[in-house]
């Protein structure tokens, strides 16, 4: 059986990355927090998006083709940051940003990735944005920012939906660290799914390399204390409520193009968009946040309407499919990001997975497009079933 046999969607990845990862690893990419319930949200109140075929319309040669800040993509879609990707699966961060080069979308590296915003600029090129999970000290910030834009960054994703320590239950039981602590169950669950140890063990320890400049290490070589540093100051020297003031002094460091990611609230986006901000990513976080928040699908299209339809809008939370991007495009958005889809698609089939997705990922949307008769992204909206 064939890879296009065997893993014809993001559903069957999800299904085999279920089996391959360690549960500990398990819990963090496929849970939320507290009952699930905004996760669960997002997914429902997709499935509830309907589209109206016609078949008057000729749809026979879909164009998926999509530009965004004036850049031609070969797709409306792109990759998420996700933290920890390399944890979650060996290399994670470099086969997705070589295979978003080569299918010509986006790749979204995060503040806490496991690969140096340095090298996956180098592996993706134009094609690699950055997310800013801010630090609280502004010289930080500023060597940041330098660093970004001196290795040719310039679109930042500005991450505001994570003011505060959260509190995932999951990720408490099963004792999740960087590197995984190394005690009779966390050994056990790595004995007994040896294709992620083995991938782990050959990679080497997993660090949060792009802010290991920025805490102390003392003169220790010890590793381990390598990584307690680092994440004592993920905890205490980074995130906050990111005010007009604080956001004043992000817009003007970054000379780029700034996105605001995290927005919920029509009012606020609009507030974003008066401080400077140059786009925005309306995003719950996958339900990873807050577990009454509201889904995505359900504030975008007033998010929409607030700032009107010349504003770039970039949406995610929930997303697993080409019809899903249909729907999401339907619903305003210019374009959308997955996190959970692509590593889904690393877990279940490393090196290959990326690319395999991404082709998925494209199939499917032109299929709906060619279902109900859209030739082109921009005529989904019409589409949208009252």
């Amino acid at each position: 059986m064939n890879i296009d046999q065997k893993y014809p969607s993001v559903a069957e990845m999800e299904a085999a990355a279920y089996r391959r990862l360690p549960p500990f690893m398990r819990d963090y990419l496929f849970g939320a927090l507290g009952g699930n319930v905004s996760r669960q949200k997002n997914r429902d109140d997709l499935n509830a998006v309907e589209l109206m075929p016609r078949y008057l319309s000729d749809g026979t040669a879909p164009d998926i083709r999509a530009t965004l800040f004036g850049r031609a993509y070969d797709a409306p879609f792109g990759v998420a940051p996700v933290g920890l990707s390399g944890l979650i699966w060996p290399r994670a961060e470099r086969i997705l940003a070589a295979a978003a080069k080569r299918h010509n979308i986006p790749y979204a590296l995060s503040t806490v990735a496991t690969a140096s915003l340095e090298d996956i600029r180098a592996i993706a090129g134009e094609h690699a944005w950055y997310q800013l999970y801010t630090p609280k000290q502004p010289e930080v910030v500023k060597h940041l920012l330098g660093r970004c834009e001196a290795v040719g960054y310039d679109t930042l994703l500005l991450t505001v939906d994570v003011p505060y320590e959260t509190r995932r239950e999951q990720d408490i039981r099963s004792g999740l660290t960087v590197p995984p602590a190394f005690n009779a169950r966390t050994v056990w669950q790595m004995v007994t799914h040896p294709e992620w140890a083995l991938r782990m063990l050959a990679s080497g320890v997993p660090e949060f390399v792009n802010i290991k400049p920025y805490f102390e290490m003392g003169s220790s070589k010890n590793i381990a204390k390598s990584i307690a540093a680092s994440t004592q100051f993920v905890r205490q020297g980074m995130g906050g409520h990111i005010l007009p003031q604080r956001f004043a002094q992000i817009r003007d460091l970054w000379k780029g193009k700034l996105l605001v990611k995290g927005v919920l609230d029509a009012d606020e986006a609009k507030q974003y968009l008066a401080l400077g901000a140059d786009g925005l990513v309306v995003s719950n976080h996958g339900g990873r946040q807050l577990d009454a928040a509201p889904s995505t699908v359900k504030v975008l299209p007033k998010i929409r309407a607030a700032v009107g339809p010349q504003v770039p809008i970039i949406v995610d939370s929930g997303v697993r499919n080409g019809l899903d991007i249909a729907r999401m495009l339907a619903l305003g958005a210019d374009f959308v990001i997955m996190g959970r889809a692509f590593h889904f698609a690393v877990a279940a089939l490393d090196k290959q997975g990326g690319d395999h997705v991404m082709k998925v990922l494209k199939s499917e949307l032109r299929c709906a497009m060619g279902q109900i008769g859209c030739a082109t992204l921009k005529d989904l909206p019409e589409f949208l079933a009252s």
